[in-house]
């Protein structure tokens, strides 16, 4: 559907990999980062905030990577209301095209008091003094208030007023903790747009956690109250509970356009693409019956229902899968396809591949073609996610061998490729794959944790592919992998080493 002049636009400020990646295990390396930025890029979200760039020398790289390849959204990186955290934040995003910088402080009673043991009026005026700063070095300065659902109403009109004045383009009220619910959340939006003289010199954000299961529904309650800008991330993730999902925001928008009279720039049809980007890099599955993205989101089990959207889909579905860009099985491909046919359906499913990676690929898909009689999207998608990511190989799977029954101890042999000479170690667990990691740990001399371990099949069937994905702690540090294939011990094997891979680049760098 077109855009309309009477339509107000809603900018997206997505955090997934300042907020997102503060979710328990969804830590992110550099190249993580710089993927799920490219797809956030083909979504067209407004603004990308990378990261906090003086929380550790990690995390100010990620940033200035981040800022040196995004072309068309902002960049920005948050930071408190302090002179060294703004300096900090200005290095990191300073190279990039549209950069901004995003400083906060808490106004909330209680943080105020038991946090950071300041006197209101010291809080404003160390806000309105840092923004004064901030817009000397940026252009483009967004301030927060956090706990601001908490916060008393003159005050929040305060400061608000005041940091407009000194030069913020974007003011953002946070529901940090959660607390807020639609109705009365949506009020304070419209009491900040009636009690504030200056609020139409900056776009009005919103920010909301999901504690009490009411981001989205507190986020849509401040569109209608009169928001400019909703700050989400992909698949929902975030501290705690989490924050607003951006793909139930953005489609929420969509599908009830007439009645929030508003509209984003979002390109609705890399939401699938990015959510399973997401998911991938962080290990963090997304739950089945999750709205928009989950895997039963566009699933008819229930005889009327099927019976309906075979004979109209609007029966049972108020958006198409489609619009999400979700993968169908518009053509089978098989061991007989062609290298057309294979690059024409990867681009049909978002993925555009340079040379190297797409005969790499390609070979993959030989291969897996052996196994299987047809190759569905789902394969193909799990196949070129693992290709996309360009994770290092350190060390390689060459074979694995496994004995395993109920009457004896499982024992597993597994040979690596490492540094050009092939490796092999026996191991003997309580599981075969227990047994395999422990042989690959002894051959690379590791002592790291599995702290999670998932086994899922992409496609049904008894030739089903099966994606194993693993956590793994070396020291403070967490490392991801994934692994497909047709045997699950393999698809095992593959996502451990995967992991390693991860852990052996970063120390090789350092």
């Amino acid at each position: 559907m077109g855009k309309s002049d009477k339509m107000r636009r809603i900018y997206v400020f997505d955090t997934t990999l300042r907020d997102g990646e503060q979710s328990p295990g969804c830590t992110m390396n550099l190249r993580d980062k710089l993927l799920v930025a490219e797809h956030l890029e083909a979504l067209r979200v407004d603004v990308i905030e990378a990261g906090f760039a003086i929380a550790s020398a990690g995390d100010f790289e990620s940033v200035r990577a981040v800022a040196g390849v995004v072309k068309n959204a902002a960049v920005a990186s948050l930071c408190r209301a302090l002179p060294k955290d703004i300096d900090r934040a200005w290095e990191a995003v300073r190279r990039a095209k549209h950069p901004r910088i995003h400083t906060f402080i808490a106004t909330s009673p209680i943080h105020m008091a038991c946090k950071l043991k300041m006197e209101p009026d010291a809080v404003y005026e160390q806000a309105v003094a840092m923004v004064k700063y901030a817009r000397n070095l940026c252009g483009d300065v967004q301030f927060s208030l956090e706990d601001c659902s908490r916060s008393e109403r003159q005050f929040i009109y305060r400061v608000v007023e005041g940091v407009i004045a000194a030069g913020a383009g974007t003011v953002n009220i946070p529901d940090t903790v959660g607390y807020a619910v639609p109705e009365p959340f949506g009020e304070l939006i419209a009491d900040i747009r009636s009690n504030v003289p200056n609020i139409d010199k900056a776009r009005l954000a919103v920010h909301c956690h999901n504690d009490l299961g009411l981001a989205v529904a507190n986020s849509l309650a401040a569109v209608r109250a009169g928001a400019d800008q909703v700050e989400c991330t992909v698949n929902g993730i975030g501290e705690r509970a989490g924050n607003a999902a951006l793909e139930e925001i953005v489609m929420a928008l969509h599908t009830r356009r007439e009645f929030f009279q508003a509209e984003t720039n979002i390109e609705t049809t890399k939401i699938y693409a990015t959510s399973r980007c997401v998911a991938t890099v962080t290990g963090s599955r997304v739950q089945a019956n999750k709205a928009i993205v989950g895997e039963n989101a566009f699933a008819h089990e229930a005889g009327i229902h099927q019976h309906g959207v075979l004979a109209n889909p609007l029966t049972y579905e108020i958006m198409t899968p489609a619009s999400i860009g979700l993968p169908r099985n518009k053509m089978v491909l098989g061991k007989h396809s062609g290298r057309h046919a294979f690059e024409s359906r990867l681009n049909e499913l978002g993925f555009h591949l340079d040379e190297a990676r797409l005969k790499e690929l390609f070979e993959k898909f030989k291969l897996l073609a052996d196994r299987k009689k047809t190759v569905t999207d789902a394969d193909l998608e799990a196949l070129a996610h693992d290709v996309q990511i360009m994770i290092t190989e350190h060390v390689k799977l060459d074979r694995f061998n496994v004995t395993a029954s109920n009457a004896i101890t499982p024992v597993s042999t597994i040979r690596l490729l490492r540094d050009g000479k092939l490796v092999e170690h026996v191991a003997a667990s309580d599981g075969p794959i227990n047994a395999s990691f422990k042989a690959i740990n002894q051959l690379l001399g590791l002592k790291v944790t599995l702290e999670s371990f998932q086994l899922n099949a992409i496609t049904g069937g008894r030739d089903a592919q099966c994606e194993a994905a693993v956590r793994v702690r070396d020291g403070e540090r967490i490392y991801h992998g994934r692994g497909v294939s047709t045997d699950v011990i393999e698809a095992s094997i593959l996502a451990y080493v995967q992991a390693l891979n991860v852990l052996l680049d970063e120390n090789s760098h350092g």
